[in-house]
């Protein structure tokens, strides 16, 4: 499951994007070659590195090279943050309930779903996303797995597909309004600018242009970002310091908001006396 439409669907539901847009960010070069952030964690033996994705791209960069390219294939095993199943899981909406549909079997509900939940607004995020040629399919994570299955690496999880449905089914719904704001073309268009510009950031390592947006969910939502970030980047950083103690070469790679801001997962890693470096 995706974090940036849900980062984005948030900002949506609290405030009009036309009126406080992210900080700017300048428009990449076409000379320049991309060079996303990666973080590295070491001792002795034990090497893990950190990597910040983009979930949704349009596939036109060759962004897996150089040095992500060179931690990848140094490393015995991709951590994601989750599994989404192959093909992906149909989700049956219906009487407040989230239900994955598995072809043979009788759906069974897995999480409550509020009919004004932010799931709503994330479809609109993410058709936004469509319009300007964005796809999961060509997103990081979707490479790095695609990579991973082709040269048999073992490929790993830091929390459960059904535990990110749960979390998301159960978000507080946005205020009032926010539905019909979301549905305004020019907030959709918004949607794609902002889009746009995270992913150019992204590209090019920039990882402090998420920031903005984090802390005006973290203002606005304060719940929302607790759940989806603070907690999760704690457990993340957790999971990272107790694989510390076993020897090995793990590519580690997570949305890139999770890296950036105050309660990004590097500086969960420094309270716990890890500590991380830029790679690149």
């Amino acid at each position: 499951m995706a974090i940036l439409p849900f980062l984005l669907a948030a900002s949506v539901a609290s405030a009009p994007l036309t009126s406080a847009p992210p900080a700017p960010v300048h428009a990449q070069s076409k000379q320049s070659q991309p060079r996303p952030a990666l973080w590295v964690v070491n001792d002795r033996d034990t090497i893990i590195y950190l990597f910040g994705t983009f979930h949704a791209l349009d596939g036109r960069e060759e962004w897996f090279d150089r040095s992500v390219q060179t931690a990848f294939s140094a490393s015995d095993q991709l951590i994601l943050e989750t599994l989404v199943p192959k093909p992906p899981v149909p989700l049956a909406i219906g009487r407040g309930n989230l239900v994955p549909v598995v072809r043979g079997q009788a759906p069974r509900p897995v999480a409550e779903l509020a009919p004004s939940s932010f799931l709503g607004t994330t479809k609109l995020v993410m058709r936004a996303g469509r319009a300007n040629g964005l796809s999961t399919d060509h997103g990081a994570d979707a490479v790095l797995r695609d990579a991973a299955d082709r040269i048999g690496k073992p490929v790993g999880e830091l929390e459960s597909f059904e535990y990110q449905l749960r979390m998301f089914s159960t978000l507080p719904p946005p205020p009032a309004g926010a539905a019909a704001q979301a549905k305004d073309p020019a907030v959709s268009r918004a949607l794609g600018a902002v889009l746009s510009q995270l992913q150019s950031a992204w590209s090019r390592g920039d990882i402090e242009s998420f920031a903005p947006m984090l802390l005006r969910m973290q203002e606005q939502s304060p719940e929302i970002y607790e759940t989806m970030f603070v907690q999760r980047n704690a457990r993340w950083a957790n999971w990272i310091a107790e694989r510390m103690k076993k020897p090995g070469t793990v590519f580690v790679a997570v949305g890139a908001g999770h890296l950036s801001g105050p309660d990004s997962v590097q500086n969960r890693l420094a309270m716990l006396g890890v500590r991380s470096a830029r790679v690149n």
